[in-house]
C-alpha cells in the first residue's frame, strides 16, 4: 500500500485477513481481520481525529449514542477523546522512564501489565510519542529525535489500533532495517532479504500517515465481549 502512496494515490484503504505466526491469546489469533489505510498531507493529530471520526461513526451507525456499555463500564464517545503521551503513561502509572524500560528490556512488559489495563475507561484515549526505538517504520519528531510519531487507540484497556506519520527517508529507513536484521541475526532469528521495491519507491512517497485497525476487537467492544473467539466464524483450533 505505501508504493501505491509513492504511485500517487493519495487516499487508500483495504480490509484483509492478516497471520502472527504463534499469537494466541484471549485478544488475539493467528488469523485476524485488519483494516489498513493512509492518507497524503495528515499529521498525526489530524490522523487521530479521522481515527476517533470513523469509530464514532460506526457506533451511530449501530444505533449507539454517545456512550458505550463494555464489561460494567460506561464509556463516553463524544468527541473530543483523550490524549496521553507514553511518557505520562509511565510517569502516572509505572516505576521506570520508558527510555530505562527500554534499557533493561521491559517496554512490552510495562505496556501490558502496567499501563494498558489502565487506558480508555471513561473516555477512549490516544497514547502517542513512542520511544524511537518502538517505531522502526514511522517518522521521528523534527523536534525530538527520541521520539516517533507514532499512537495507538485504547478503550477500556483493548489496544485497537497502531497508526504513524510515515517515513519518506528511503537512507534512514535502510539504516533501520539494517539494524534491525543485525539485531535478529545476533539473537538467532532466521533474516530476510530487506524489501529492495518499497525502499526504491520510498523517495516518491509524499508526507502521510497510516494506521492499522484490529477489526476483530473493534467488534469486541460492540458485542461486549472479553474474547476473540465470540466474533469470529472459526477460531484455529476449529480450523
Amino acid at each position: 500500500m505505501k508504493r501505491l502512496l509513492s504511485a500517487g494515490y493519495a487516499r487508500i484503504f483495504q480490509i484483509c485477513k492478516c497471520f502472527r505466526h504463534r499469537e494466541r491469546g484471549r485478544n488475539h489469533l493467528s488469523e485476524f481481520t485488519m483494516l489498513e489505510w493512509y492518507c497524503a498531507g495528515i499529521d498525526y493529530f489530524d490522523f487521530m481525529d479521522q481515527c476517533e471520526g470513523l469509530v464514532r461513526t460506526v457506533a451511530h451507525g449501530l444505533g449507539t449514542p454517545d456512550t458505550l456499555h463494555y464489561q460494567n463500564h460506561t464509556v463516553d464517545i463524544s468527541a473530543p477523546w483523550s490524549r496521553m503521551s507514553v511518557a505520562d503513561a509511565f510517569s502516572r502509572w509505572a516505576k521506570l522512564t520508558p527510555e530505562a524500560a527500554l534499557a533493561q528490556d521491559r517496554f512490552e512488559e510495562i505496556m501490558v501489565n502496567d499501563i494498558e489495563p489502565m487506558l480508555g475507561f471513561d473516555k477512549p484515549t490516544f497514547l502517542y510519542d513512542y520511544p524511537a526505538a518502538c517505531g522502526s517504520l514511522a517518522r521521528l519528531d523534527p523536534l525530538r529525535s527520541d521520539v516517533a510519531q507514532r499512537f495507538e487507540l485504547y478503550i477500556c484497556g483493548l489496544e485497537l489500533c497502531n497508526a504513524f506519520v510515515e517515513l519518506t527517508d528511503p537512507v534512514e529507513q535502510r539504516v533501520r532495517f539494517e539494524d534491525e536484521r543485525s539485531a535478529m541475526a545476533r539473537a538467532g532469528k532466521t533474516c530476510h532479504a530487506l524489501p529492495e521495491a518499497f525502499l526504491s519507491a520510498l523517495g516518491d512517497m509524499p508526507e502521510a500517515a497510516g494506521n492499522a485497525m484490529g477489526i476483530d476487537r473493534l467488534v469486541m467492544i460492540f458485542a461486549d465481549t472479553r474474547c476473540i473467539d465470540d466474533v469470529v466464524a472459526f477460531t484455529p483450533e476449529e480450523s
